[in-house]
């Protein structure tokens, strides 16, 4: 089983370009004809912002009337709620017109790509907190962005504002009146505009960054990458361990990600139509571009301290040889993780038979389950807890750069 274990994720390495040789970037050939669009043309997404959102932040910003809009968006947290009085007449009438899930949204596979989150949430929760968390540090642009950004003064706050998105798209009620990820991802959306509008003027950001303007749709296709595209993989992976996933439900959870994309500014022709068309994709837009950096190794250090914090059932050199486990040593190196051979020998021949026993394909509980059970369900409550607060963190517009920079 060990031996098996070690090819599987060697495998899966292999498969997400995370294990290999680092690959020289392609040029950008993916053709929208795999989109939701359907249009067989080829334009690069690095060179894609947010017409609609950029200019209206920017006036936003030079006019001093941020504070104001957070004030204002405090209050405005389900999707049913009525837009906040108040607003700028600019951003009320620019959310009046993007308040709405987009004409090929499929209620019955959200609803099902619901029911599905529920069923996995366990398992979502460690591979987007400990899987896509950690991979985010080693992509470069995202590092950079985050660290010479306001956010990344203050990685707790911060990572709690990243718990909320992913809590609530994962929620029961995600798209639904009651729920609040449509109202998240607008805040999100202007974030990100503030966020194209202010690190172009910090000349500590300049100095590092390849490319004059940041969070372009391409940027956000790698985040979409690091998370459902990877989540997809270990799936297929983990079903030779008896994990139970369904065609309806792989399609239902690429749809819950389909309307995610369009509701951050992401153009529908850059939006894949097919898991196949995802992870081809993905290899223009993820695995080519993933490398340390100064900024993602600091960045990484500051998210798994962070983790840490909360009672796991383990210890440090657990969690950090389970972030190896869930991305490969290649980029345990890159971030100078430390190891702990002994732990990873129990996660090498333990994951496997916590799996088939959560599944109930085998009657006989494993030894280390209740080990494996605390590790996941603490990393389930860090989400649950958004990072800090059990009811609410809240996702404000940022007025600066990290200080001093």
């Amino acid at each position: 089983m060990e031996n098996l274990n070690r090819r599987r994720v060697l495998t899966l390495g292999a498969a997400l370009g995370l294990a290999a040789a680092a690959e020289a970037p392609k040029a950008w050939a993916w053709s929208s004809a795999n989109s939701i669009a359907g249009t067989d043309t080829v334009i690069d997404p690095w060179d894609v912002w947010d017409d609609d959102t950029d200019p209206l932040v920017a006036t936003l910003l030079d006019n001093g009337q941020i504070p104001a809009v957070n004030a204002a968006f405090d209050s405005w947290r389900r999707n049913g709620d009525p837009l906040p009085s108040g607003l700028p007449a600019a951003l009320t009438a620019y959310l009046s017109r993007v308040n709405t899930l987009p004409a090929w949204a499929d209620q019955a596979k959200l609803d099902r790509a619901a029911q599905f989150n529920e069923r996995m949430s366990m398992y979502f929760f460690l591979l987007y907190g400990l899987g896509s968390g950690i991979m985010s540090t080693v992509i470069p642009r995202e590092a950079r962005n985050v660290y010479w950004s306001e956010g990344g003064a203050d990685m707790q706050a911060r990572a709690a504002k990243t718990f909320t998105y992913g809590y609530d798209l994962n929620a029961a009620d995600a798209f639904k009146p009651t729920g609040h990820f449509v109202v998240t991802s607008h805040k999100t959306r202007l974030t990100h505009a503030a966020v194209r509008h202010l690190l172009p003027q910090s000349p500590a950001w300049r100095a590092v960054t390849d490319h004059p303007i940041p969070i372009s749709n391409g940027d956000i296709l790698i985040t979409f990458h690091s998370l459902g595209t990877y989540v997809h993989s270990k799936l297929r992976e983990w079903r030779g361990w008896g994990l139970r996933v369904s065609a309806a439900e792989e399609e239902a959870y690429l749809h819950m990600w389909q309307v995610a994309l369009h509701l951050l500014g992401v153009r529908d022709e850059f939006i894949p139509n097919s898991w196949a068309a995802a992870h081809e994709q993905s290899q223009y837009v993820l695995t080519p571009l993933l490398a340390p950096t100064r900024e993602g190794i600091d960045l990484a250090d500051t998210l798994l301290n962070l983790t840490s914090s909360v009672d796991l059932g383990v210890t440090k050199g657990f969690q950090r040889e389970f972030a190896r486990y869930l991305l490969s040593d290649r980029i345990g190196n890159w971030l100078r993780l430390p190891r702990d051979y002994v732990s990873r020998g129990v996660i090498e021949a333990g994951w496997p038979t916590y799996l088939v026993f959560r599944e109930g394909l085998s009657p006989v509980m494993p030894r280390t389950f209740s080990m494996f059970d605390r590790f996941v369900r603490g990393l389930a409550m860090l989400f649950l807890n958004n990072g800090s607060s059990p009811d609410h963190t809240p996702i404000t517009i940022p007025t600066r750069n990290r200080p001093g920079s």
